[in-house]
C-alpha cells in the first residue's frame, strides 16, 4: 500500500509547509480539488517544487477537454491526474493517451458511478481507479468491506485507491485487501503533528487491526 496525503481547503503557502514538512514521509503528495480551483495549476507547481523528489497527484476531476486538461497539469509538476469515471469514454480514452504519451499515470475517480458504468470503463488496465466517498455524503463505514465487494464484482481491475474518512483503524483492516493507494486528507492536514500523524498512518498500514 501507499499513502497518499490530500492537501486542501487552505492558503497555498500552508499547503507548501505541510508539504516541506511530510513530505519525505508520503508516497504520493495530492493537491486537492479546492486548492487548484483557488489557485489555478499555479498550485500543481508550488506543491511540486516544495518536494521534488515524491510523486505528485493533481486532483482535477476532468469530465471534459480530457487533452488539454491533462497535458497542462503535467507539465505544471503532476505526475498523476484524476477523470471523472461519470465522463464519457472517450474522455478517459483521451486522458490515458495523454498520461501514456507524457509517461504520468492517470487515476479514474468513481464517486457516484454506478456498476454498469464502471463496467463500462474498466478496460483501462493502467488506471488507478479510486473508490470515493464524497466530503458531503461522509466517511464510509466499512472502507474494507467496499474494496472486497468491488474486487469481487470487478476482478479484471487491479489497481485500486480509496479515499473518504479513513482513519487509522479502517488502515490497519486494509491489509487483508491491500488496495494500491490509501488516500488520507484531514486525519493528517489538521492533526497538530502532522508528520507524527503520517508516520502513524505508515506504521498502521503494517499492524494487524487488533494490534
Amino acid at each position: 500500500m501507499r499513502l497518499q496525503v490530500a492537501i486542501d481547503r487552505m492558503p497555498l503557502n500552508q499547503a507548501e509547509d505541510i508539504v516541506k514538512t511530510i513530505g519525505s514521509q508520503a508516497d504520493i503528495i495530492e493537491a486537492g480539488t479546492s486548492l487548484i480551483k483557488d489557485y489555478g495549476v499555479g498550485a500543481l507547481a508550488a506543491l511540486k517544487k516544495a518536494a521534488p523528489d515524491v510523486p505528485l497527484l493533481g486532483d482535477i476531476k476532468t469530465i471534459d477537454e480530457g487533452e488539454y486538461e491533462f497535458r497542462q497539469g503535467y507539465r505544471s509538476g503532476a505526475d498523476i491526474l484524476t477523470v471523472m469515471g461519470a465522463s464519457s469514454l472517450a474522455t478517459i480514452e483521451k486522458c490515458c493517451l495523454v498520461a501514456k504519451e507524457m509517461q504520468k499515470e492517470v487515476m479514474i475517480d468513481l464517486l457516484e458511478c454506478t456498476s454498469e458504468k464502471i463496467q463500462a470503463i474498466s478496460i483501462f488496465p493502467q488506471a488507478i481507479y479510486c473508490l470515493h466517498t464524497s466530503v458531503d455524503k461522509g466517511a464510509t463505514a466499512d472502507p474494507n468491506g467496499d474494496i472486497l465487494t468491488f474486487r469481487k464484482q470487478f476482478p479484471s481491475i487491479r489497481r485500486i485507491a480509496i479515499a473518504g474518512g479513513i482513519n487509522l483503524e479502517a488502515v490497519r483492516k486494509m491489509k487483508e485487501t491491500a488496495p494500491e493507494i490509501v488516500i488520507v486528507g484531514s486525519g493528517i492536514t489538521k492533526a497538530a503533528d502532522k508528520l507524527q500523524s503520517v508516520q502513524n498512518f505508515r506504521k498502521a498500514m503494517t499492524q494487524n487491526a487488533y494490534d
